[in-house]
């Protein structure tokens, strides 16, 4: 590594910061550059060792030999490293034992190799020269999951080594969640999963067809279908595959000839580097020697010792049991087996899911013991199987740990229980001797009654004293009686404790002598705060309804009185400008609210017909006084000369600046002119009227025109037509054709159909449009003005 100079500046002068940071870049550059080259000549002086250890042969001709197997087989010398190491048979356990080699330049490696396309074997170059970086199986499977994932749509790279119990372990992760890996993490030794179908047939697994893998195999994901094609590669050494590595597709199809050889190619990289991951430093452990299995056999209660055993990425994978009590393996269902020397989860599998192996864990972390929950486990005692409650604890000693198991007896369970009991019904029991004038609470009845423990309890005489006054004197005859006629009681009282109303509920009975003498008194007190709350809530809720009930009910009754004051109704059809026009008023059957919809039909100074159809939104007196607002405010301004596009203006302005801003109305004006026979209407957000003609109904096209009150700005338009002898106007509200859940549209079809199917009522009459168009409960105010030009054949 070299240094370069700064060129001093003058004296005083600030120095040149882009230069100086160019200079640091470069040095960073050489220094990452020297430790690639470091780390490199370690792979390439290990991969020689191992060829020298095999041979006996010279550094040089080590050196030599890797040349030339990378050249016939068209290697890197970094990939020949890697295979090279990869090859190494696993260390024996026996002593003077030959390790062996797979020769990775056989003739069959070579052959192999020759069919690489060329892009792919550039492509395994680089990564076997970014190995080189890879420090953790989790490093390993972050740069498997770079490498694939431009190359063939790779998402996802999950690292598995085989366990002693058969199942796998996962030892690296890249593309997945910390959840989805935590859930993945154990994998016993089952049928049906395609890591281990790979590894025990030492093939690979070729999963392209998701429908069909779905059936064969239990597949990884949440949900399974996040990945739709997958490989399962075993990382072939000289003996048996001990890991294998899955590349997971989010997209379907097959993986090519091309992409089956990258594939192979790099488990054979993988291998090399799998081997060459430094093995973390031992930890110390408590040896487990004769004299130690020896102290725990003379134990009284199960216990055991356990060492963790750490993976390659220093995470607890195991526990060795060192030594253990003959109980142990019964409590662990490996009844009559012998737990020490073996691994925890080979005698019990399932353990990761259980509360004692995180306690271990944590017990590890945080050096705190831990014990846990009480649990039911049967047991054989004097041949009759028997329930036993256990509790498990975990203490740490060095680097090790001391599991035991507390077996409670008979008094135990029951106490537990009655605690339980006291504790899930909010009471406590009490007990007072009348003879020798002793009284004993348990510790909820000190909490419910708000008394510190250490005064002790109170005599069944002054237990009235602790209730509020309004209750002493019911509960004061209930204890008289007991005490002296035996008779029990159940009495409600209330307490205040730390400035809170507690309600309790207080039962007792007497234990008399053989002359009937009490004697005892067993009760206990119980909390009724909760449910006494939730009874006044109800009854308050309840008296609110009724109130509320009586006052809508009253509203309505002045609503009604006053729509009926504001738009009185004709018996019969009016005739107005030549017009035959018949009025329909329908309130609404559901609720108790009047709304606030209206009519006006009425013959103007000059012969003219205004007709008019408003709904106000919302219901209620304030409707109703809209309403009336409205409607005579429209009939005056248009006899008095207004246009009808300003008096919608003017009745909008008057909507945005009256006593409730908030209010909004829509409606339709149209005034006809019977020497014309034309028609011209204007509206304000409201649906257009239907006309009737030759049979065929169709709606007007109504002109531009905001509802009332929605803007200080609106813009409104006219339209008109001319009305023929024998034509049909409907002029209606909403009410009419609003039926959820049908949409409005649907209401709007319905209503053309019902004005134009024949009928036989007389004519003129709205009675069968009505009950076609509202066969059911009404939950709006309908309005409807029905307007007929004489003359022609009349519908």
């Amino acid at each position: 590594m070299t240094s370069e100079p700064v060129t001093p500046g003058q004296p005083g002068a600030a120095p040149d910061l882009a230069e100086l940071a160019r200079i640091v870049a470069r040095q960073r550059a050489e220094l990452d550059r020297l430790r690639d080259q470091a780390a490199t000549s370690a792979v390439v002086e290990r991969a020689k060792g191992a060829v020298m250890a095999l041979t006996g042969c010279t550094a040089d001709t080590a050196g030599e030999q890797l040349l030339q197997r990378a050249k016939a087989a068209r290697h890197t010398l970094l990939e020949e490293c890697w295979i090279t190491l990869g090859g190494l048979a696993p260390a024996p356990t026996g002593p003077s034992v030959a390790v062996g080699i797979e020769v990775p330049g056989s003739e069959a490696a070579v052959l192999e190799h020759s069919a690489v396309p060329d892009d792919v074997a550039a492509a395994l170059a680089r990564l076997g020269k970014a190995l080189v970086q890879v420090m953790t199986p989790h490093d390993l499977a972050r740069c498997l999951l770079e490498h694939l994932g431009p190359d063939m749509s790779a998402d996802a790279v999950l690292i598995y080594a085989r366990r002693p119990d058969g199942g796998l372990g996962l030892i690296g992760h890249a593309g997945v969640d910390d959840k989805l890996a935590a859930q993945w993490r154990q994998v016993p030794p089952l049928s049906g999963m395609a890591a281990l179908d790979a590894l025990r047939a030492g093939e690979p697994r070729w999963l392209e067809d998701f429908a069909a893998d779905e059936r064969q195999y239990l597949l990884i994901g949440d949900p399974p279908g996040r990945w739709r094609s997958r490989a399962w590669l075993p990382v072939r050494t000289a003996g048996p595959a001990e890991v294998c590595i899955g590349v997971l597709r989010g997209r379907a199809g097959v993986f090519t000839a091309r992409d089956r050889a990258h594939l192979r190619g790099l488990t054979r990289l993988c291998a090399g580097r799998l081997r060459a991951f430094d093995t973390p430093p031992q930890r110390g452990s408590v040896a487990a020697s004769g004299a130690v299995q020896a102290l725990f056999e003379a134990l009284p209660v199960a216990a055991m010792l356990l060492t963790p055993l750490r993976a390659a990425t220093d995470e607890i994978e195991d526990f060795r049991v060192e030594a253990a009590t003959a109980q142990v393996g019964d409590l662990l269902g490996r009844t009559g087996e012998e737990p020490a020397g073996r691994r925890l989860l080979e005698l019990r599998p399932t353990l990761t899911a259980e509360p004692l192996w995180r306690g271990c864990l944590r017990v590890l972390a945080t050096g705190k013991a831990y014990e846990g929950e009480p649990f039911a486990h049967e047991e054989v005692v004097a041949g009759v199987a028997e329930l036993s409650l256990y509790t498990t604890r975990v203490a740490p000693l060095g680097d090790a740990l001391v599991v035991s198991w507390i077996r409670h007896g008979s008094s135990d369970r029951q106490e537990q229980r009655l605690a339980d009991l006291q504790r899930l019904g909010n009471l406590g029991w009490a007990n007072w001797n009348l003879v020798t004038q002793e009284a004993s609470w348990s510790t909820q009845v000190f909490s419910l009654l708000g008394r510190d423990p250490g005064r002790g309890p109170v005599g069944l005489s002054e237990v009235p004293e602790l209730a509020l006054p309004q209750d002493t004197p019911a509960l004061t005859r209930a204890v008289d009686a007991l005490l002296h006629e035996g008779r029990p009681f159940d009495v409600p009282l209330r307490i205040r404790t730390s400035g809170v109303v507690r309600h309790l509920r207080l039962v007792a009975e007497a234990v008399a002598d053989r002359h009937g003498t009490p004697v005892e008194v067993h009760g206990f007190v119980q909390d009724m705060t909760a449910r006494r709350r939730a009874e006044l809530a109800l009854v308050e809720s309840e008296r609110a309804i009724l109130t509320q009930h009586d006052v809508l009910q009253a509203e309505r009754t002045l609503v009604s009185r006053l729509q009926h004051a504001l738009l009185p109704m004709a018996n019969r059809p009016v005739h107005l400008a030549g017009l035959r026009v018949e009025v329909a008023y329908l309130p609404a059957q559901s609720g108790v609210h009047v709304g606030g919809d209206w009519f006006s039909a009425i013959e103007l100074p000059d012969g003219d017909a205004l007709l008019v159809v408003g709904d106000v939104a919302g219901h209620g007196v304030d409707a109703v006084a809209t309403m009336a607002q409205l409607r005579f405010t429209a009939k005056g301004m248009v006899i008095t000369g207004s246009s009808l596009t300003g008096a919608l203006a003017r009745l909008n302005t008057l909507l945005l600046h009256s006593r409730d801003s908030h209010a909004s109305a829509t409606m339709v004006l149209a005034r006809y002119d019977p020497r014309s026979r034309r028609l011209i209407w204007a509206q304000a957000g409201h649906p257009p009227p239907l006309l009737l003609r030759d049979g065929e109904a169709r709606y007007l096209r109504r002109p531009s025109g905001m509802v009332l009150g929605a803007t200080a700005t609106p813009v409104y338009q006219e339209a008109q037509c001319r009305l023929d002898p024998g034509d049909r106007l409907i002029l209606y509200t909403d009410g009419l054709v609003e039926h959820p859940p049908d949409s409005i549209d649907r209401g709007l079809e319905q209503l053309a159909e019902a004005v134009a199917a024949p009928h036989g009522d007389e004519p003129g009459s709205l009675r069968p449009l009505l009950a076609r168009m509202l066969p059911g409960e009404r939950r709006d105010d309908v309005c409807v003005v029905d307007v007929r030009v004489p003359g022609g054949r009349e519908r």
